[in-house]
């Protein structure tokens, strides 16, 4: 019988951002108090799971969130870059009609095209990248389980080439909550099952700035 391997997406937990806006790669954001116990209830969920790799976007969010899995399973955090968030013209502004980045006509150029999309990285290439990302985490966990940290939009559009839809979508009907688990589970190289859960929910006490 082929080998069973999870490789579990766990989208990092709050990040401080008073201001409301899109910081996509930028430095300098890093967990809320509410995201720090995020963290703390993601590697709680995960204690007592056969985890033996864990992986970890750059950005400091992500490294903040991987921190209690490491000190829960005595793991080194792997950085990997291909699990980064998607790169963003909007980055550093707010994202709306009001006082946001879409009043500027001069940014209507770049939200003429949904399905590419046309204001930052495609589709194609945050699948490419992710799916390859989950291959490396699968190949170092085999026989057991990895926990690969990164950022909504790559999570999610993951989960729609893994599940082979579509992969152009509206924000708000991503299914990936803050601190949240989107489990791929493997026998030998083959995808078998998607699972979904929330271990922070109860944390959640108010909407994120999407794609964050």
């Amino acid at each position: 019988m082929s080998e069973k391997t999870i490789v579990h997406l766990l989208r990092h937990g709050e990040v401080h951002n008073p201001e409301g806006v899109l910081y996509g790669r930028l430095p300098g954001y890093h967990l809320s108090e509410d995201g720090v116990l995020m963290a703390k209830a993601a590697a709680k969920w995960f204690a007592g799971r056969d985890v033996t790799a864990l992986f970890s976007s750059p950005m400091e969010r992500a490294q903040e969130t991987s921190a209690p899995l490491a000190e829960t399973f005595g793991l080194p955090v792997t950085t990997e870059d291909r699990l980064i968030e998607a790169a963003n013209r909007f980055e550093g502004m707010t994202f709306g009609v009001g006082d946001g980045s879409l009043r500027r006509p001069a940014n209507w150029a770049y939200i003429y095209n949904p399905f590419r999309p046309s204001w930052g990285e495609s589709y194609d290439d945050i699948a490419k990248r992710m799916l390859e990302a989950v291959e490396v985490a699968r190949d170092a966990a085999r026989g057991h389980e990895a926990v690969c940290v990164s950022h909504q939009l790559p999570i999610w559009t993951a989960r729609r080439r893994a599940e082979q839809r579509k992969l152009w979508h509206h924000p708000s009907r991503r299914e990936c909550g803050l601190a949240s688990v989107t489990s791929f589970a493997y026998e030998g190289d083959r995808l078998t099952a998607v699972a979904y859960a929330e271990p922070a929910a109860s944390l959640v006490r108010r909407p994120t700035v999407p794609g964050a």
